[in-house]
C-alpha cells in the first residue's frame, strides 16, 4: 500500500494540470454505489457493452465491470498519444471568487460538465458501434466522480489547487492541495468507519438518497463549486480571494477529521447521481429493430 501510494504521488506530481480525481479507490467507490442503484435493464445493457472491452485495444486498462470503466479514463494516460485529447475533459476551472458561471473554463466544450452531456448522448445512441458506446460509458462514469471532487470544479487561479503547496499530516515535500483532495484525503475518508462504498451508502436514508438524485449537471457543478469555496479555500485561508494563494497550507489531523464527512458525502452524491443517469439512459428497453 505504501509503495503504491509513493509511486502514484511521484507520478501525479509530474502532471501539468489536474487530470486525476479520487484516484482509483474513489472512482471505483462511486461506481459501486451507482451499480447498487441500477435497474435490471441498465445492468444488462452495461454487461453487453463491457463484453466489447477488447475492442478498445487498451490491454493495460481492461474493463470487466462498471468499477473498471469508471477508472479507465485515468488508466489510459499510459496511452498518451491516443487519448491526450480527453485530458482537459476531467475538470472545469470556475473561480470561487466570482459568481458561478457554468460556461467558465469550458472552451469548445472541453470540460467536465460539457463532456458528461456529450457522452450521455453517445451512450444513448444504439446505432453507434458498441466500442464507442463503451468508451462513452467509461467517460460518464468517471466524470461523475470528477464533478464531485471540489478542486475539479472550483479554483482561484491556481489550477484547482495544483499550485498551492501543502502538507498532509506527517507527509511533507512536494505535495499540493489538489493531490491531497484527489487521493490522500479521499482514501482516508472512504476507509473511515463505516468503511467502503457500501458503508458510505448505508449512512443515508431512502429519503436522503432520493433528494440527492434531484437536479441536473449544472446544479451539481454549482453545489461542488460552493463546497470548494466554503470547505476547501474557506477553511484553509483567512481571505482566499485576496490575491492568488500559493501556500504553504497544512491539512492536519483536526482539519482532516473536519473534512471527512464532506468527502464521503461527495462520493455518495457522485454514485447516486451516476446511477440515476445510467438508469435514465440505459434503463429503458431497446427499441425494436
Amino acid at each position: 500500500m505504501i509503495k503504491r501510494l509513493i509511486a502514484f504521488l511521484a507520478f501525479a506530481l509530474l502532471l501539468p494540470s489536474p487530470a486525476f480525481a479520487w484516484w482509483d479507490y474513489g472512482h471505483k467507490s462511486v461506481a459501486t454505489i451507482a451499480f447498487a442503484q441500477l435497474n435490471p435493464q441498465a445492468k444488462r445493457e452495461i454487461a453487453r457493452l463491457i463484453a466489447h472491452s477488447a475492442e478498445l485495444d487498451t490491454p493495460e486498462c481492461r474493463i470487466r465491470s462498471l468499477e473498471d470503466a469508471a477508472y479507465w479514463p485515468d488508466c489510459i494516460r499510459a496511452y498518451n498519444e491516443r487519448f491526450n485529447y480527453s485530458f482537459p475533459w476531467h475538470y472545469q476551472d470556475i473561480d470561487v471568487c466570482r459568481p458561478f458561471d457554468i460556461k467558465a473554463g469550458c472552451k469548445d466544450g472541453s470540460c467536465v460538465t460539457a463532456q458528461i452531456a456529450r457522452n450521455l448522448k453517445l451512450l444513448a445512441n444504439r446505432k453507434l458501434p458498441m466500442r464507442e458506446r463503451l468508451m462513452a460509458l467509461a467517460f460518464v462514469a468517471h466524470f461523475l466522480g470528477d464533478l464531485h471532487q471540489p478542486l475539479h470544479v472550483g479554483e482561484h487561479g491556481d489550477n484547482g489547487g495544483n499550485q498551492i503547496n501543502a502538507s498532509y499530516g506527517a507527509i511533507h515535500g512536494k505535495l499540493n492541495l489538489h493531490s491531497i483532495w484527489d487521493g490522500l484525503l479521499a482514501e482516508r475518508a472512504i476507509s473511515s468507519p463505516p468503511g467502503g462504498p457500501r458503508g458510505i451508502l448505508g449512512q443515508y436514508s431512502p429519503a436522503d438518497i432520493a433528494a440527492m438524485r434531484q437536479g441536473n449537471v449544472e446544479d451539481w457543478a454549482r453545489e461542488t463549486w460552493a463546497l470548494s469555496r466554503d470547505d476547501v479555500y474557506g477553511l484553509l485561508f483567512a481571505n482566499p480571494c485576496r490575491g492568488k494563494q500559493t501556500g504553504p497550507v497544512a491539512v492536519d489531523e483536526a482539519m482532516t477529521r473536519k473534512l471527512i464527512p464532506a468527502v464521503r458525502l461527495q462520493i455518495a452524491r457522485g454514485g447516486i447521481r451516476l446511477g440515476r443517469l445510467l438508469n435514465d439512459t440505459l434503463g429503458a428497453a431497446a427499441p425494436a429493430a
